[in-house]
């Protein structure tokens, strides 16, 4: 038990944000799932709609759980991480229209591709660009 605990410790960010990606990830494909499934949302709509809200999901616990962010300047936290995330939008409906339009494939199938690709791209630019400075220990 010691030895996990101790890799935890020392691996506590990344194992964070995967967990934390992993319910981040079930958000949008939730979200994406329902609007398609249940509301008949077009599938690139319903795929902002998902954004929005796993990104509203994904920016409390990265601050919070990954990051352990103490900035003083919220709002421009706040910007950073949301401008970071409209890149790997772009990304993720680039992916999308790519798989869904060109490729064939199926939906939730293409959903699943193009989250992982996001994910990994998030944690980057978290990592260099928004959770920068002003994090606690």
């Amino acid at each position: 038990m010691e030895k996990i605990a101790n890799i935890y410790r020392e691996n506590r960010e990344v194992i964070n944000y995967l967990i934390f990606g992993v319910l981040t990830t079930l958000v949008n494909i939730a979200a994406f799932t329902i609007c398609v499934d249940v509301l008949h949302v077009q599938y690139l709509i319903s795929n902002v709609i998902a954004w929005i809200l796993s990104v509203l999901f994904a920016y409390i616990t990265n601050r919070r759980y990954v990051f352990n962010s103490a900035a003083v300047n919220v709002g421009w936290e706040i910007i950073k991480f949301f401008s970071s995330r409209l890149s790997t939008l772009a990304l993720d409906m680039a992916v999308m229209w790519f798989m869904v339009d060109i490729l064939q494939t199926n939906n939730l199938i293409a959903k699943i591709i193009a989250n992982v690709l996001v994910v990994i791209a998030n944690y980057v630019l978290s990592k260099i660009f928004v959770f920068t400075g002003g994090t606690a220990k």
